[in-house]
């Protein structure tokens, strides 16, 4: 089995606002992309324009409708990938050694050359956060794409996971968690970030940050209000010229 570092120089992870995430899938998107075109094996497809496709992606979008007690029903879009836990099950449970923690920065990732394919790691992970390749057969997942974020070939701006930098609402931020100073760190502090299933024991570093309430009056219903019982100015006038005809 594999053992986790004691400590960790850094907690590299995510921060996901709920708040914000529009559910577009561009983080989906450019996950897929980048994560098939450099880092370890390309992630498979199998029959994707057919009846029975099969992929591999390390971050999916799930959407669901919620029904506050305080404020009206509102739907909630929910990334999900692997959340580089402290105390992650997936690494102590790998019999090769292929699942680890980096000690320098707390990133849990897979030895793709060392992987057997058991898919004990997926059994052990509560979040359902790791895939089985079916082409590749070794076990996938998200690596905060550290091939670019230590990439000094590219710009600064670039140097962040691929979901980050492709997010257009501004919904996922990316830092050291374990550094109280940090800008993901004041976020989290700020609106009160949250962890994923914390009864679960894992200490997952990646943080969400929960939906705000919404308003109880909608849109719609504030626009249906009439704003003056009787139409004045230019469309009034309008407004009575057409009633004459």
């Amino acid at each position: 089995m594999t053992a986790l570092p004691e400590t960790t120089d850094k907690k590299l992870g995510l921060v996901i606002d709920l708040d914000t995430c529009v559910g577009c899938h561009a983080c989906v998107v450019a996950c897929k992309g980048w994560n098939t075109e450099n880092y370890g094996a390309p992630l498979s497809d199998v029959d994707p324009y057919g009846g029975d496709p099969v992929g591999s992606f390390l971050n999916r979008v799930h959407s669901y409708e919620v029904e506050p007690k305080d404020g009206p029903a509102q739907v909630v879009h929910f990334p999900k990938s692997c959340l580089h836990c402290e105390d992650a099950p997936c690494v102590t449970v790998c019999p090769t050694g292929a699942s680890y923690k980096r000690a320098e920065d707390g990133i849990v990732l897979v030895d793709e050359s060392a992987c057997m394919g058991c898919g004990l790691c997926a059994w052990a992970c509560p979040y359902g956060a790791r895939e089985m390749d079916q082409v590749a057969g070794i076990m996938k997942k998200c690596t905060l794409c550290v091939d670019r974020i230590y990439n000094e070939n590219l710009e600064e701006v670039d140097r962040v996971p691929a979901c980050v930098r492709t997010c257009p609402a501004g919904a996922r931020h990316f830092g050291d968690l374990g550094d109280p100073d940090s800008d993901v760190s004041k976020l989290v502090a700020a609106r009160g970030g949250i962890d994923l299933m914390p009864e679960q024991g894992t200490k997952p570093v990646n943080k969400y940050l929960p939906p705000r309430i919404k308003d109880r009056i909608s849109r719609t219903q504030a626009a249906l209000e009439p704003v003056a019982d009787t139409p004045t100015g230019l469309l009034g006038w309008v407004d009575r010229a057409l009633e004459k005809l």
